[in-house]
């Protein structure tokens, strides 16, 4: 080998070495399992033993699966509130923060503090505060205010949205400091030029701000979307799922199936529609940033 010939080698493989290692680690943490689920999904296994192979038959099961049904539609619901309800507030927390110059790092942290914490410290203190007999309510009943006195996390009408409202107080917070660092690279230019033309705070946002954090906002959107479908740790904190399924959420039946009822052929399937939903989402984020979208 001539030393030219030496030298193209060394320039090609050497990029490959240095990411190597995490070459390595994924294909051991992420491919190999994938390919795994992808397997098992097919097969009637416990966990335990030799797996039977059963072909499509757990697919042919979640078309008919009610739980699953109920579990999707709940994710549905996750997924609207998550795109609405937090989004909106943390475009509003970060539109009055941005003039804001003293004291604005003071908000910053107060707004990010529930994010940082655990999501079981966080579920475990709301749980305190909305118990049925030692709670908030229950006190302000004895106080004479018993229109609170509900146990949000025990009936099927309202354990979800529930468990969606204290996720969105852990969740707003993050948006509100994303939002505003976007809103601060926003050319302070474009501000005087819409006011200079008359331009209303309301007609400055929707035409100058928006524009110019839309790839971040779009990109939370997508998160919160993949997020969404993706939720378990709090459900499953305050709720497990219940009461009679009211709350259950792909993640959860995920679970329940692999480590309850000892359906890991059936929960890899399940979970494969998840990657698949989730694959969607970005699928179309991909095809319309390659048409030109600026997101």
């Amino acid at each position: 080998m001539t030393t030219q010939s030496h030298r193209n080698w060394k320039r090609v493989l050497t990029p490959w070495l240095f990411i190597a290692p995490i070459l390595i680690l994924n294909v051991v943490i992420i491919l190999g399992p994938s390919l795994a689920s992808v397997y098992y999904s097919l097969t009637d296994w416990s966990g335990v033993g030799r797996p039977t192979w059963i072909g499509l038959a757990n697919f042919e099961r979640i078309l008919s699966d009610p739980v699953y049904h109920i579990a999707l539609i709940n994710n549905l619901k996750w997924t609207l509130i998550f795109l609405t309800v937090p989004v909106a507030m943390g475009l509003l927390g970060a539109a009055l923060l941005a003039p804001i110059e003293r004291g604005q790092m003071f908000f910053r942290v107060a707004y990010f503090i529930p994010y940082v914490i655990a999501s079981v410290v966080n579920a475990q203190i709301w749980r305190s505060l909305l118990h049925p007999l030692k709670g908030i309510g229950p006190w302000l009943a004895r106080h004479g205010i018993p229109f609170l006195n509900v146990a949000f996390l025990g009936k099927e009408s309202t354990a979800l949205y529930t468990v969606a409202f204290i996720d969105n107080w852990h969740w707003w917070g993050f948006l509100v400091v994303v939002y505003l660092a976007a809103m601060q690279s926003v050319s302070i230019s474009l501000y005087e030029a819409a006011r200079l033309d008359g331009a209303s705070r309301w007609q400055e946002f929707w035409h100058v701000t928006l524009p110019g954090i839309r790839p971040t906002l779009v990109f939370t959107l997508l998160m919160t979307i993949i997020w969404s479908f993706l939720v378990f740790d709090y459900i499953y904190v305050l709720t497990e799922g219940g009461p009679a399924h009211a709350s259950e959420v792909l993640a959860t039946e995920v679970f329940n199936a692999a480590f309850g009822r000892f359906e890991v052929g059936y929960a890899a399937a399940v979970g494969l529609t998840m990657s698949l939903f989730c694959a969607v989402f970005v699928g179309i984020f991909v095809t319309l940033r390659r048409r030109g979208w600026e997101i």
